[in-house]
């Protein structure tokens, strides 16, 4: 069984029924009996399904980020656009889909030479609880135009929003078998990535998990595609715009009650800025209002799980044993759920444990950089490389920060986002492959030269 509990009471809300490995072979089958019609259909007739999802998903939006709130604690004024988003990539990847996918000629001694992009087969998607209809979408909506049908094993954290997923598709008028949800507790995901009839695997989670999955895909020789943690950095520089720097600092940690990979998880300020930028950190900080995720008032809803917050106390209370200034929370409230105070951490350095490791919820880090150059430093100073943001007037500066900073994306005096138009993923451990953009579509596909005399 699959129990959805819901993080702010801390009470169990519904049972839903997992297969067994008979039912994972079932299941399976379905979505490998759909490929051969699903990939000869024409990519057009593809699109106009995608879109029939994307318009499915808006007229479920209520329930949706319903469910979110219940299973996760995404405040419902965070569910709704996430949604929104949703639709968004389906809508995108059915409108540019043929044109990423189109035939590539390249000259050769062939009098023709041409690659054209075929789909895999059945993929399967493990995906994670943190936000389940976009990172859903994200995989599903470039996969399925690409002509591959897909296997959605979602969190057990969140079976509702994965029921209702598979039933927006049929709700839409898709394919039987195009889409399936797979709802197994995880002893049996190895036997879902082992099983003959898949033939790649899409992961986004966490490190330790990530590296399993490519052990098991790589030992069966499936490509996979993993995006995983991170710890990206927000380098805000002396000549900076402060206000709107710690207006998008705020948004990008906090959102989601900070639980995101690509959420800004440390802020490093060069230090003749530094005491003035933690004052307006602090004071936007302090404002957001932490409760129900089902009240449209809520900024701040509780962390998923209790052993994620138990985990997210520790980082924060070894950090302040280090030495850091804790200027707002640090302590786990009392009563029922999972909630955990907007907490702020300054004058953090680069031995403590929250600069160190992912920090999966709403708590903030302040590190001061000597110089431009030990910003840098500090900025490369992880084991992830997910995205990173730097904050400069300095057009020439922020151009090469962009090319040393190690990450798989770098925003300029904005936030690092995920956007169905640019791929997006990460180097070191926090993954490989890319989602998204042209890029994304490509990782699914048989990349097929045709030379002809």
């Amino acid at each position: 069984m699959l129990t959805a509990t819901n993080p702010y009471t801390g009470q169990e809300i519904l049972k839903y029924e997992s297969l067994d490995e008979q039912g994972v072979n079932v299941t399976i089958a379905k979505a490998v009996n759909a490929f051969d019609s699903w990939r000869t259909m024409p990519i057009q007739q593809r699109a106009e399904i995608l879109k029939s999802v994307a318009a499915s998903l808006r007229r479920n939006k209520p329930l949706l980020s319903k469910l979110m709130a219940e299973e996760m604690g995404k405040p419902v004024k965070e569910g709704g656009p996430e949604v929104e988003k949703a639709a968004w990539c389906a809508e995108f990847y059915a409108e540019h889909a043929e044109a990423y996918l189109s035939n590539e000629e390249l000259p050769s001694d062939a009098s023709k030479s041409y690659v054209c992009y075929q789909p895999l087969g059945t993929l399967l998607g493990i995906l994670p609880w943190n936000a389940p209809l976009w990172l859903a979408f994200r995989y599903l909506a470039p996969a399925l135009m690409a002509g591959n049908t897909c296997v959605m094993k979602h969190d057990p954290n969140v079976p509702g929003c994965a029921q209702a997923i598979e039933q927006v598709f049929q709700e839409a008028g898709a394919p039987v078998g195009v889409m399936v949800n797979l709802p197994v507790e995880t002893a049996l995901v190895e036997k879902a990535i082992r099983h003959p009839d898949i033939v790649a695997i899409s992961f986004t989670g966490s490190a330790g998990a990530g590296s399993k999955v490519a052990s098991m895909a790589a030992s069966e020789i499936k490509p996979s595609v993993l995006e995983l943690g991170g710890s990206d950095p927000l380098v805000v520089l002396a000549d900076a715009n402060l206000d709107a720097a710690a207006d998008v600092a705020t948004l990008s940690r906090i959102i989601n009650a900070g639980q995101s990979c690509i959420a800004a998880k440390r802020i490093i300020i060069e230090a003749p800025v530094y005491d003035e930028f933690i004052d307006k950190l602090k004071t936007r900080l302090e404002k957001l209002t932490m409760g129900d995720p089902l009240e449209e008032s809520t900024d701040i809803g509780p962390i998923a799980r209790a052993d994620l917050r138990d985990n997210l106390h520790r980082q924060v209370t070894e950090t302040i044993n280090a030495g850091a200034r804790c200027l707002l929370g640090g302590e786990t409230p009392e009563g029922n759920g999972f909630a955990y105070p907007v907490t702020f951490l300054a004058d953090v350095t680069a031995d403590m444990t929250a600069f160190r490791e992912e920090t999966f919820g709403p708590v903030m880090c302040a590190t001061k950089a000597e110089s431009a150059e030990h910003a840098l430093v500090l900025a490369n100073d992880t084991e992830f490389g997910l995205g990173a943001a730097v904050w400069t007037d300095n057009a020439e500066l922020a151009k090469d920060f962009a090319m040393k900073i190690n990450a798989g994306q770098v925003a300029i005096n904005g936030i690092v986002k995920t956007d169905p138009r640019l791929p997006s993923g990460g180097i070191k451990k926090s993954g490989y492959g890319r989602e998204l953009g042209p890029h994304g579509i490509k990782e699914f596909v048989n990349a097929k030269q045709v030379w002809i005399k």
